[in-house]
């Protein structure tokens, strides 16, 4: 058996040697002719701007783009500078690559805004980042009224639930059951809206992310920064002073021991928790974004070499990107339920052991 799987190893091996030398001979033969770049000049793929260009925040959306049209969604543009004012235009004015400028304004390679004379520039634009959270916000609105008017109804109480109320009602009963009650103990009632709000927002905006043209919100810093910091500040308005006093004087431990620890443990409070939060959703979201255009790439990178090597190699990746979809769609749950079930965890942590907490929540989970 050992054997057979090392001559297959090998098997493979040679037979990729072979595909390369095959196609790296094609496309070495392909570019002995030279031409003068005044009549051909053509221009590089680079993978990595293409990538960070899809994962990127910007100004406008795209969908896609057929020879010279590029359908797009143009956003409004909001900026202001000490010498103009308030500026508002379509970002159409920049063109499809931000080659133009308009008004005073060019855009940068980084998709930023800047004036033409240096001058301080602050944007307010109306970027798809923040078009595509104002809808996640309006359908999680939509969604969760009309199943609360439902429940006020007595429909899902007293009779079966029906509609979205069937799809949701599993989903909330397993954040109460098996985030919320083992974490914050007899105090979960008053923490429960809060984590459903993180939960379905963080859910939305991880689905809408992968629908080709969107905004990868989730896999933005400033987003998931600003979700840590309101969980950091949920979780300083969840402490006591049993909290506080074990932070700053820590029991049963040397003197030279505590002068290390309390500003450890601040940072752990202050720092360490809510980039864990941050971080660990950033990155998630934006592998699996890359991921995923990667697989894409490599039919132009392919395509660059060769053109049968392009077609040949279409349908593996095509392959292999539908089922990292599929996993993404997979983990656009997990991370929603990872960043709500360790925001539940710091909480009870905020708490745990104080005086009027006794047998709160004994099964607190410690992280």
């Amino acid at each position: 058996m050992y054997m057979a799987a090392k001559s297959i190893k090998y098997l493979l091996a040679a037979a990729f040697s072979l595909f390369l030398t095959t196609f790296g001979t094609v496309t070495f033969a392909q570019a002995q002719p030279v031409q003068s770049d005044a009549s051909h000049k053509e221009e590089k793929l680079d993978p990595a701007k293409i990538i960070m260009d899809h994962i990127k925040d910007a100004h406008e959306f795209h969908f896609f783009t057929a020879g010279s049209f590029h359908a797009t969604i143009p956003l409004p543009v909001i900026i202001y500078s000490a010498g103009k004012g308030v500026s508002v235009f379509s970002s159409s004015h920049f063109g499809h690559e931000g080659e133009e400028a308009y008004n005073g304004y060019k855009l940068t390679e980084a998709k930023e805004i800047v004036a033409e004379d240096g001058s301080k520039v602050y944007d307010f634009s109306i970027t798809k980042n923040v078009v595509q959270m104002i809808i996640a916000l309006a359908l999680l609105f939509l969604l969760m009224n009309g199943i609360a008017k439902k429940y006020k109804k007595g429909i899902g109480v007293t009779t079966a639930p029906t509609g979205w109320q069937n799809a949701v009602e599993p989903v909330i009963t397993f954040v109460r059951d098996e985030v919320a009650k083992p974490n914050l103990g007899k105090k979960w009632v008053k923490y429960m809206p809060y984590l459903l709000t993180v939960f379905f927002f963080i859910l939305i905006n991880n689905l809408f992310g992968l629908l080709p043209g969107s905004a990868n919100v989730t896999g933005n810093t400033a987003f998931t920064a600003v979700l840590g910091i309101v969980s950091l500040v949920v979780i300083l308005f969840s402490t006591n002073g049993h909290f506080w006093a074990h932070i700053f004087w820590p029991p049963g431990v040397p003197i030279f021991v505590k002068v290390i620890l309390i500003p450890i443990e601040l940072l752990g409070v202050l720092v360490i928790k809510p980039a864990a939060l941050i971080i660990r959703l950033f990155a998630n979201m934006v592998a699996g974004h890359i991921i995923i255009l990667s697989f894409i790439s490599l039919i132009f990178i392919f395509g660059a070499m060769a053109k049968g090597a392009g077609w040949g190699f279409s349908p593996i990746s095509i392959l292999f990107t539908v089922f990292i979809y599929f996993i993404e769609l997979l983990v656009a749950f997990i991370q929603a339920f990872i960043f709500t079930n360790l925001t539940a965890v710091f909480i009870g942590q905020a708490f745990e052991g104080g005086h009027d907490d006794v047998n709160g929540h004994a099964d607190a989970v410690i992280i």
